[in-house]
């Protein structure tokens, strides 16, 4: 396990074993749902609850250690913070992976045309993986 100490507390979170644990399951998997997680962390610490692990992942998306995503058809899943990115989906294996994608065009035609002040863009493709094709 990496040491995500600094890491967390420059977050303004303490860097609990739990909170570590779950940094080292995000950082190994990249997108996990709460359910994923709880089964990975159950296996640490027989006595984890699933109140504590909402608990503290809604912690670090308030304080924007982690980022939601919302999948079309999926259950939400949860990723460490990083660069502007979108997301490609497989509607038959279920694969999420990282893309990067300049959304500045998109986001400033929806505001010239719709005069409309954008503050957030989630992009997520799905389609069918080439493993799945």
């Amino acid at each position: 396990m990496k040491n995500y100490t600094d890491t967390l507390r420059s977050h303004n979170l303490k860097a609990t074993p739990q909170r570590l644990a779950i940094t080292d399951i995000l950082y190994a998997h990249g997108h996990i749902s709460i359910e994923s997680l709880y089964d990975v962390m159950i296996k640490k610490f027989s006595s984890i609850s699933l109140a504590t692990i909402y608990k503290n992942i809604n912690l670090m998306l308030e304080n924007s250690f982690i980022q939601e995503v919302k999948l079309p058809n999926q259950k939400t899943v949860y990723e460490l913070t990083k660069h502007s990115h979108s997301h490609i989906m497989c509607d038959r294996c279920g694969m999420v992976n990282d893309i990067t994608i300049d959304l500045n065009a998109i986001v400033n035609t929806v505001s010239t045309l719709e005069n409309f002040e954008v503050s957030k863009a989630d992009l997520v493709l799905s389609g069918v993986c080439k493993n799945c094709a």
